[in-house]
């Protein structure tokens, strides 16, 4: 009776551990979230951004940045505020895509707004692009903060609609 209760748990357990997630970090992603070191930390400043009605608004804002899962993921929390008002919520989680070799970008809005989004890292700048004719660039700058503009194709050139230059005021 004790051998066939000992079977029974094999056959009921042996799946089981085959499901169970491996020890091991993925190598490629990591080495490829990785290079993307430069936006972590904790960052304020200043930003302006043209509305619909084609009206120029500055904001304030901070942006949480922390690798995750072994570097495999970074998770981005981003605040905006004008006048004492929430104009910007959101959160932000980019990954490698190995199958399209370049990054997945999912942004999370606090309006229920989400997406998934192409991101490209070209020379030190993230690209992530929310519609094919519009790109978010982002950089480090010769002062070392957070530079980004925001661009959308007006069929002959690019016209930016948004910039926020950010210092690092921590890890």
């Amino acid at each position: 009776m004790q051998t066939i209760t000992h079977l029974i748990l094999v056959i009921l357990l042996v799946p089981v551990i085959g499901w169970a997630q491996a020890p091991e970090t993925d190598a490629l992603a990591k080495a490829e979230v990785t290079k993307l070191g430069f936006i972590t930390g904790r960052w304020e400043g200043k930003g302006w951004m043209y509305g619909q009605d084609r009206v120029r608004r500055e904001f304030d804002q901070v942006e949480d940045i922390k690798f995750k899962l072994d570097s495999t993921a970074i998770l981005i929390e981003g605040k905006g505020s004008s006048d004492g008002k929430n104009v910007h919520n959101a959160m932000a989680i980019i990954t490698f895509n190995k199958s399209d070799n370049n990054y997945s970008f999912y942004s999370y809005l606090s309006t229920g707004q989400k997406g998934e989004f192409k991101g490209e890292l070209i020379g030190e700048e993230f690209y992530w692009y929310p519609a094919e004719n519009m790109r978010y660039i982002i950089s480090i700058n010769g002062k070392g903060q957070w530079y980004e503009k925001g661009e959308i194709n007006m069929g002959t050139s690019w016209f930016q609609f948004f910039e926020m230059t950010l210092d690092k005021v921590g890890d």
